[in-house]
């Protein structure tokens, strides 16, 4: 039992660690990316596109892979290596001399950052089924944390230089692993273990796999939905906001810090109350419609102020997601949580991978001067429809899932 206390605080910090290099350089990244590429903000946006795709494409390819590797070897090793390759890759980005080698520190990141599905594999291993939407709601407040401090300060090192950042970052996730190296206990029992099988690390092949639960396939499909929309928030805010409201770094990393303050409010002290209320049917649908109705109030913003708002009225959307987490781990067996997990991170990083080019497109268009109606916001009112479409869906996959039980 205290072992799994340990491992269940040593998860959370980590997100929240992870969160906060990764807060430390939204700031700072695209304008950074934008001036060595040279031009204006909207030929910079299709080539920030990219940044943010490599990072999902890495995903995708390796999550399937380690959390296959984590089903074997166990979480542990999984996540020690992996927190130890992302302080070395945020040094390469610190002192990348041109884009080709900053592009290469986001392939990097993205193959350090699948350990994903080895940090959920290890809440389900640790969590009790009833409490797993709210262990999962932990997880999320760490995000919502780690997104108050990280921006925040990203926003304010940045006003010193675009570069100071990933120092930072580098320093917190090599404490992290030399914290971790000390701490973190293994959660994945020698008896659940599975050998690892190539053909199903394949993240095309292990997609397959889906097919064994068709309820989880429907929730999945929801997910990649309301991913596909959301990616359009970290790929475009900073290009959105510089652009329309000419926000500075500072102004960029206050408005996140208050995305993650608001967001860990609700992840961390009512998420599980309101699901257990409202049940995860019911919580997932009506996240998704807040969520789109969000994405909508930021498309057609008109002034800064107003982000805040729907910034804060957006926060309640965030149950969604750890109802749709909790609803699929119910659904399968503890010798397969590590590859479901790997699946579902695979799922939302190929989407990943389409939805910052998507945004950014837009972005770019509809702000060009060769588009035909000049409309910043294009991105988040496409986001809205994508999470109205995701809200439908889900609606249909969790009547499912609660006929089968």
């Amino acid at each position: 039992m205290q072992n799994r206390k340990a491992g269940m605080q040593f998860i959370l910090i980590t997100v929240l660690l992870d969160m906060i290099g990764i807060g430390l350089v939204i700031p700072v990244l695209p304008n950074l990316v934008t001036t060595m590429y040279g031009g204006t903000i909207s030929e910079g946006s299709y080539i920030f596109g990219w940044f943010v795709a490599s990072y999902a494409l890495m995903q995708f390819v390796c999550a399937p892979i380690l959390g296959k590797l984590s089903d074997q070897f166990g979480r542990r090793p999984i996540i020690l290596i992996s927190l130890f390759g992302a302080g070395l890759d945020y040094l390469l980005m610190a002192f990348a001399p041109n884009l080709k080698w900053l592009f290469l520190g986001r392939v990097i990141a993205g193959i350090t950052g699948a350990n994903i599905s080895a940090a959920n594999a290890y809440i389900a291993d640790v969590s009790a089924p009833e409490d797993r939407a709210k262990n999962f709601g932990l997880i999320g407040a760490c995000f919502g944390v780690g997104f108050i401090v990280g921006p925040a300060l990203g926003g304010l090192l940045g006003s010193y230089g675009l570069r100071l950042p990933f120092f930072v970052a580098a320093g917190l996730n090599l404490l992290n692993w030399m914290y971790g190296f000390f701490v973190l206990p293994e959660s994945h029992a020698k008896e659940n273990r599975r050998p690892f099988d190539w053909t199903k690390a394949n993240p095309f092949a292990s997609l397959s796999q889906l097919g064994k639960y068709p309820v989880v396939l429907g929730l999945t499909a929801t997910i990649a939905l309301e991913r596909l929309a959301h990616d359009s928030l970290p790929a475009t805010w900073v290009l959105y906001t510089t652009y329309r409201f000419h926000w500075t770094e500072f102004d960029n990393g206050l408005s996140l810090a208050l995305v993650g303050i608001v967001f860990a409010i609700v992840q961390g002290g009512l998420t599980g109350r309101i699901v257990y209320w409202m049940g995860e049917r019911n919580a997932i649908i009506c996240g998704l419609t807040l969520g789109s109705l969000t994405f909508l109030a930021y498309g057609l913003s008109t002034q800064g102020w107003m982000l805040y708002v729907a910034i804060i009225f957006g926060s309640l959307g965030g149950i969604a997601g750890p109802a749709i987490q909790s609803l699929i781990t119910k659904m399968v067996s503890a010798t397969e949580q590590g590859v479901v997990q790997g699946i579902i991170a695979s799922i939302q990083s190929i989407v990943a991978i389409l939805g910052p080019l998507m945004a950014t497109n837009l972005f770019g268009f509809f702000t060009s001067p060769a588009t035909p109606v000049h409309l910043p916001g294009a991105a988040f009112l496409a986001a809205s429809l994508l999470v109205a479409i995701a809200a439908l869906l889900a609606a249909r996959s969790a009547r499912s899932v609660s006929a089968v039980n």
